[in-house]
């Protein structure tokens, strides 16, 4: 595949996702910014494990907006939906040990609920396009 062809494809998945992608990146900042208020009441080892997780979910996303096929765009999506579900764990946990409110539980875990969906969606998509691509192929 020529060098311009990877580049149209990259900016075409770029379009299609950039939601999923600007979702995740807010979510991240959420995440950092509750590590670091969370490190300011007492809290490390939790908080740490979710600012690893929840700031993987957009790294994965963009190595999967940039990966050298589609299956590998499948895999780091999956990754990323993986480190998603992490993620809500661990603000579950946060959440039953009292270190956030109920508010703060809500808000956060709905966004990280949204983009576990929305990626659910797109690895679906994505894996549909890619048994159709195989079935044209080998007709």
């Amino acid at each position: 595949m020529s060098y311009e062809l990877r580049v149209v494809l990259i900016k075409n998945r770029m379009t299609e996702n950039s939601i999923i992608y600007e979702k995740s990146k807010d979510f991240a900042v959420r995440v950092v910014n509750l590590w670091k208020y969370l490190c300011n009441k007492g809290e490390q080892d939790i908080s740490r494990q979710l600012k690893r997780s929840g700031t993987g979910i957009g790294a994965n996303i963009i190595e999967g907006l940039y990966g050298a096929s589609k299956k590998d765009f499948i895999n780091k999506l999956c990754i990323a939906q993986k480190e998603c579900n992490e993620s809500l764990y661990w603000i579950d946990i946060l959440h039953k040990t009292d270190f956030i409110t109920d508010a703060e539980y809500n808000s956060i875990h709905h966004d990280g609920e949204e983009i576990a969906r929305m990626l659910a969606k797109i690895i679906k998509t994505s894996r549909k396009n890619v048994e159709v691509e195989n079935t044209t192929h080998n007709s």
